[in-house]
């Protein structure tokens, strides 16, 4: 349910895999600037500094993150990026209710049953970030600094294994009609929908959206560090139809 007061939305900021609030630090400050209310965050299982860090689940992140947006007064905007996909869809399906639109950072909904890491052996407790040449078989690194990329490195946080093995379940159709707006960065917006059309399992979900529009921002897979101005103009955009 689109929420339909005039107030300003909050801008909920969650990163993917092995990242926390830090990596949304320029797009905060450009949001910031354009008087936007910014939250960044740091999923369970990626604060360094818990203890029990490595034990935490997919059902932490997703009730974390309902924290943050059942205690706003305001419309909230999630802006889900890469692997945030995971605990961002369960909360759409569990209270879409409290997202006023949700946009998505070169990621998108995932099916019901998705499984991040379905061969992870469960003596695996969590996932260090891969050697860079590996991660670029997986994901463009294109525009990403040598600078971003040795931050990136010292930074990173093992991703803990129960979440990358936890199949997201999903039943509630009312997640579909949640306003989305798909942020293209990897793939341009043409190519993801005729992916998409053709029944592709990692972007057929994008037909079931009921209210969708696509921002082209062609770059590589981090776009808060190769594009962080046209990034945060995206997301600026997209709160902009919130209200």
């Amino acid at each position: 349910m689109t929420n339909t007061t005039t107030r300003p939305p909050t801008i909920v900021l969650i990163a993917g895999h092995w990242l926390g609030a830090w990596a949304w630090a320029e797009v905060c400050t450009q949001l910031r600037a354009a008087d936007r209310r910014v939250v960044a965050m740091t999923l369970p299982g990626l604060d360094p500094t818990d203890p029990e860090r490595a034990t935490r689940t997919l059902d932490d992140q997703v009730g974390a993150i309902l924290d943050v947006a059942g205690d706003s007064t305001d419309p909230v905007v999630l802006v889900a990026h890469s692997g945030a996909n995971g605990p961002v869809s369960l909360v759409l399906d569990r209270h879409p209710e409290l997202v006023s639109r949700v946009v998505w950072v070169d990621s998108g909904p995932l099916a019901t049953g998705t499984v991040f890491a379905p061969d992870l052996p469960e003596g695996v407790a969590e996932l260090p970030l891969p050697p860079f040449d590996v991660l670029a078989r997986q994901a463009r690194l294109d525009g990403i600094s040598p600078a971003d990329l040795e931050r990136f490195r010292t930074r990173a946080v093992p991703e803990p294994g129960a979440v990358l093995r936890q199949a997201v379940e999903l039943t509630n159709e009312a997640r579909h009609r949640v306003p989305t707006t798909l942020v293209c960065c990897s793939l341009p917006s043409a190519q993801l929908l005729e992916l998409a059309r053709a029944g592709h399992p990692m972007f057929a979900p994008v037909t079931t959206l009921r209210e969708v529009e696509f921002v082209d921002l062609p770059t590589g897979h981090w776009p808060m560090w190769s594009r962080p101005a046209e990034l945060a103009r995206a997301i600026d955009a997209a709160a902009s139809d919130v209200g």
